[in-house]
């Protein structure tokens, strides 16, 4: 099939699907889309007359489309720049230690957890799975997903630090994470021989170099929008730094996710503030948020549609379903027991763990990492389980992130209640026990 058929096919998919949601089920977008594609898919598979041909005819598409080169080489680095083009700086920096630990000690932890777990379960399910492959399997669950969690964060009401914590972590936690897949893909593999220091040297190179590279690239776009006042040209600026510092970035083997997202953060922070007029900075927020929604309807339909490719059995989705707590209590340590030290030097908001442990949503970058695995049964097993996770995800904890922020506001305020009641009721009680007692003892 054309490459043009299938931009074509997808584009036109999801703007329909789009105009239903939006007409009848009413859902956040990236949500709505990916649950239409899969019923869609589903119905594709049941079996009802001439609709083998056009579940052919999907799947034909589908295999024809890397989804990983999609994803990782492709549709990231715009998602990535358009999220962090709207992250305030400032209120960033204010949760720097939160989101630094987080990102790597967090994405670090909940690897070793969830690959530990699911190994134990694949064993009990007689499937025959290597420890490392397993690791793999962690690595690529460990990031949320910026992509599924901005949009979730912007109708959920979630506190404003929350919120900076949540976008922050899912910023960065997904360099860290394609790293570590790296690493433990080098080992999978049986490629170089992997060391602790040059684990070490990869990750500064990878961390650091996507730092450098995204403030010079950053920085030259900022010079070169201060010259210039024209929307149309600095428009195209923006667009050339988010794909041309990624590309260049994955030529050089550095963070391509970190280089963009640094990118973002200085053109949406400095070069808004000292480089753009009030017009440009009105068509850059539109067309940014047109590429963020258009490319995001593309892709949640690109992963509902995925089912009509993956190996569908009952030993497959049992582990699927039964891994999915395994993720969320990794996903709940990784991120409260850095929280409770931490707690020791600063203060949280209420139920901080219980909405980073459900707004911790995973998407299209943990199936796009499953994908690059090598094709064998091993892969077929952990795609499968990723696509059930990730659907968990974005439908249940999605649709439900909103009411769960909402139980910790109304958690917050009760405490905030009893925490702010006057001293003098348990005094005067006090008082009046005390009263009483003296006079019970005068008494003849």
């Amino acid at each position: 099939m054309e490459l043009f058929d299938i931009i074509a096919i997808l584009i036109t998919l999801s703007a329909v699907f789009s105009w239903i949601n939006h007409r009848f089920l009413k859902m956040p977008t990236a949500i709505g889309l990916m649950l239409i594609a899969l019923l869609v898919s589903l119905g594709l598979m049941l079996p009802i007359p001439g609709a083998d041909g056009l579940e052919h005819d999907a799947q034909v598409m589908l295999q024809s489309i890397d989804f990983d080169a999609t994803v990782l080489h492709g549709m990231l680095s715009f998602l990535l720049f358009a999220g962090a083009l709207h992250v305030n700086l400032f209120d960033l920096a204010t949760q720097k230690w939160v989101i630094a630990t987080l990102a790597t000690a967090g994405v670090l932890g909940a690897t070793f957890l969830v690959g530990t777990s699911v190994f134990v379960l694949f064993w009990l399910l007689g499937l025959d799975v290597p420890y490392i492959y397993c690791l793999l399997f962690g690595a690529l669950i460990a990031p949320t997903d910026p992509i599924a969690v901005m949009g979730i964060l912007k109708s959920s009401g979630a506190p404003k630090s929350l919120e900076v914590k949540i976008t922050g972590e899912s910023l960065f936690n997904d360099g860290v994470a394609v790293v570590t897949f790296l690493v433990l893909s080098e080992i999978a593999l049986g490629g170089e021989q992997v060391t602790v220091p040059g684990v070490l040297e990869l990750f500064l190179h990878e961390a650091i170099g996507g730092l450098l590279l995204g403030l010079a690239a950053g920085g030259i776009a900022y010079l070169m929008l201060r010259h210039v006042d024209n929307y149309q040209v600095e428009v195209l600026i923006t667009l050339a730094l988010a794909s041309g510092s990624y590309a260049a970035a994955e030529s050089l083997h550095i963070s391509a996710p970190i280089t963009v997202v640094v990118a973002g953060l200085l053109i949406g922070n400095q070069g808004r503030s000292g480089a753009m007029s009030r017009p440009t900075q009105e068509h850059l927020d539109d067309f940014w948020e047109l590429v963020d929604e258009a490319l995001n309807a593309v892709l949640f339909v690109l992963i509902g549609l995925e089912v009509l490719v993956l190996t569908l059995t009952a030993q497959y989705l049992i582990a699927g379903l039964l891994t999915i707590p395994l993720v969320l209590l990794a996903r709940a340590l990784s991120a409260g027991l850095p929280i409770a030290i931490m707690r020791r030097f600063r203060s949280f908001s209420t139920g901080v763990v219980t909405i980073l442990t459900w707004g911790g949503l995973r998407g299209g970058i943990s199936v796009a990492l499953a994908l690059s695995l090598p094709a064998g049964e091993t892969r077929d097993l952990l795609v499968t389980v990723t696509y059930c996770v990730v659907v968990f995800s974005i439908l249940v904890q999605g649709l439900t992130l909103g009411r769960v922020v909402r139980a910790m506001a109304r958690r917050a305020d009760v405490e905030m209640e009893r925490t702010e009641l006057p001293d003098l009721l348990p005094d005067d009680d006090d008082k009046r026990t005390a009263a009483e007692t003296a006079a019970a003892r005068s008494e003849p």
